[in-house]
């Protein structure tokens, strides 16, 4: 093996040009033209487009990527997580090509692919599982009559995939045929096959994880766990590794339970069996994995082994270097992934990445899928990069991983460095009480709105920039004069919120600052290209910063604001400037994607959170739900068009407006 074909794109095909260089292994890109400029095409040795920004014109053409691992030369292609990865017809394609596929054959990834036929052959090899339906009838009448034989709760799981689509939770049977039909279109959209497995849900369990390793030769090995419980919309966040809910006696159990599996189907190459772990210490199997995961950095943090590295060697005919008995776990190890996307809401955020600076230091890795300058499209998922710490023990870790996401700026799209920072610092997260129900059970999400009033440390760090920049060409409103003991009058806005400014420096590295009825002098300690370090009295603040024309981002605390300029009106300014009157509401799309279902007409009367349109997006469903109880009096968009951020889809009269007017 001396040229390896990386069929992904984002930190994963990051994580493996590393590895294959490091190897002396030639690593090939492949990219589409939304990523043209991307991290992973840069670092290649070589890089060939594949198609058009979708996916499904890219880097899920089977044939174009064979087509290009033979044009370069490629003796092999490692799928990464996501795309292809679990695509036994791919598995299969390159094989018929005569190129190594870096991952399990076709015929165990085929098998294990189905969670229906995943479950049966865990029950025939003595894995239990979770009590619930899996046949082959899918009609509605018969998966109505199984969760009424099941019992509420349940889970309606897509059988051909993961990462937490196609999947619903339903608490009563009335909310059944809805979420059934929402599973189904999610399952047909992100994996071409609709079926569907209804499950038991199962309270407050935690999502535990094996890791295996198997080679050509019989020799299958398993390298502890990992704890995934913490997840939002079914998708890991948090991963560590050793769980603090498994004793020796059960990770062997456990362990054992997971080569059985993988020796069932003559599994080879890195593999993952998840299992749900009840309050009893009772686990059952979810499903395998057939592919690298995207928490694999963990179990490489106490194992000391490298997965990719691993991985490599397998696929090149190589016998595990190991047994067993060898595998020790050492110290702790967590990974939290960065996403791209609102911490309350969850909605993901595109656009221009101004600044990307992960944290350093002992014990720290990043794990990066972009760096400043990148662009984050609607094309893709909004994971922008893992943060892993490792300490000798749990409680160092924890405190590591604090100071870690206290040090993370990210300016430009808005990321979930909040909700992890929450998410850490909570109680029930230092006893380990990390169930898959977490972020609900603590409602974590509520402490992260955003304070009401800007921090004054913002503004003294946009007056001191602004202090100190060189007027942006052909921006007059920007032009400041540096002229030492003037004082500047500096007005900016944050949300509906202005704010007035006085500044004057009067030393080499000393600003006198007036701010309301507040006066205080600000030392500069360093300014770097994208950064200050401010000192107030005894107190020292670093701030990250990037100015554009009209406005400052400044990250602080792992927080992010937009710092506006305020500008004098104009005709311009006051034409865009409009009301509406009260009790009406534009309810608009809160990112761009495709109008999946219109449920409501003109003349609708609607009830306050009832479901008005469902879009799909970022290859997940939202749902657009009534703000209050009204009249529906314009619908934009019908059900298969496309929509941009920010298109009004619903105008909304408040119902007792509306009845007045007609009155």
């Amino acid at each position: 093996m001396q040229k390896v074909l990386i069929a992904n794109r984002g930190e994963i095909a990051v994580r493996i040009i590393r590895a294959c260089q490091e190897l002396g292994l030639t690593a090939v890109a492949v990219y589409s033209d939304a990523d043209r400029e991307a991290l992973h095409v840069r670092l290649a040795d070589e890089a060939y487009f594949v198609g058009p920004a979708p996916a499904a014109e890219s880097y899920l053409r089977v044939d174009t990527l064979v087509e290009v691992a033979q044009r370069c030369g490629a003796d092999a292609v490692h799928p990464g997580y996501g795309f292809l990865s679990e695509r036994a017809h791919f598995a299969k394609a390159c094989a018929d090509a005569g190129i190594t596929f870096i991952g399990p054959p076709a015929a165990a990834i085929e098998r294990m692919g189905s969670k229906i036929e995943s479950k049966r052959l865990a029950l025939a090899h003595g894995v239990p599982v979770v009590p619930g339906y899996d046949g082959d009838d899918q009609s509605v009448e018969t998966l109505v009559l199984e969760a009424e034989r099941i019992g509420y709760p349940l889970l309606i799981k897509a059988s051909a995939g993961g990462g937490g689509k196609g999947m619903r939770v339903v608490q009563q049977s009335a909310d059944f045929i809805a979420a059934l039909e929402g599973a189904k279109r999610e399952a047909q959209a992100a994996f071409g096959d609709d079926a569907v497995l209804l499950e038991k849900l199962i309270m407050r369990p935690r999502h535990v994880e094996i890791q295996i390793m198997a080679d050509a030769f019989g020799n299958v090995v398993y390298l502890g766990e990992r704890e995934c419980s913490i997840q939002r919309r079914h998708q890991k966040i948090v991963e560590e590794s050793p769980s603090v809910a498994l004793s020796p006696e059960l990770r062997a159990q456990m362990g054992e339970a997971a080569v059985r599996v993988a020796r069932a189907v003559d599994y080879r190459n890195a593999g993952t069996v998840e299992f749900m772990l009840d309050a009893d210490a009772q686990f059952y199997f979810l499903e395998m994995n057939t592919r690298l995961q995207v928490e694999h950095p963990v179990t490489e943090g106490v194992t000391g082994l490298d997965l990719v590295h691993l991985q490599l060697l397998l696929a090149a005919g190589e016998p595990l270097p190991f047994g067993q008995a060898n595998v020790m776990l050492r110290g702790h190890a967590i990974e939290v992934r960065v996403y791209a996307e609102d911490p309350v809401t969850m909605l993901p955020s595109i656009g221009y990445v101004a600044l990307f600076a992960p944290p350093e230091g002992p014990g720290v890795r990043n794990d990066t899928g972009v760096s400043s300058g990148d662009e984050v499209t609607v094309n893709y998922d909004p994971m922008l990069a893992k943060l892993i710490v490792t300490a000798p023990t749990r409680e160092v870790a924890i405190g590591r991983l604090r100071r870690a996401l206290a040090d993370y700026s990210v300016l430009g799209v808005t990321t979930n460095i909040a909700l992890l920072q929450a998410i850490v610092a909570h109680p029930a997260f230092a006893a380990g009480d990390t169930t898959t129900d977490f972020l609900q059970t603590y409602a974590v999400t509520e402490t992260l709105r955003q304070p009401a009033d800007l921090p004054d440390m913002l503004l003294y760090a946009a007056a001191i920039h602004d202090m100190l920049a060189e007027p942006p060409t052909g921006d007059p409103w920007a032009r400041l004069w540096r002229t030492s003991g003037e004082t500047r009058r500096l007005v900016y806005r944050w949300g509906d919120q202005r704010f007035i400014v006085h500044a004057a420096q009067v030393s080499s590295n000393v600003w006198q600052i007036t701010l309301g009825d507040k006066r205080v002098e600000v030392r500069l300690v360093v300014q770097r290209l994208h950064s200050l370090t401010l000192a107030l009295g005894t107190t020292q603040e670093q701030l990250a910063l990037v100015s554009s024309v009209d406005a400052l981002l400044i990250a602080w605390g792992s927080q992010s604001f937009r710092v506006e300029r305020a500008r004098p009106l104009s005709i311009d300014t006051l034409a865009t400037a409009h009301s509406r009157a009260g009790g009406h509401t534009s309810l608009e799309a809160p990112m761009p994607g495709t109008i999946v279902k219109v449920l409501v007409e003109p003349g609708d009367t609607v009830t306050a959170n009832q479901p008005l349109i469902v879009m799909e997006a970022m290859k997940m469903e939202h749902t657009i739900v009534a703000p209050y109880d009204g009249i529906v009096s314009a619908v934009s968009f019908a059900a298969g068009q496309l929509v941009s951020g920010g298109a009004t889809l619903i105008e909304l009269a408040a119902l007792q407006d509306a009845q007045h007017r007609e009155s």
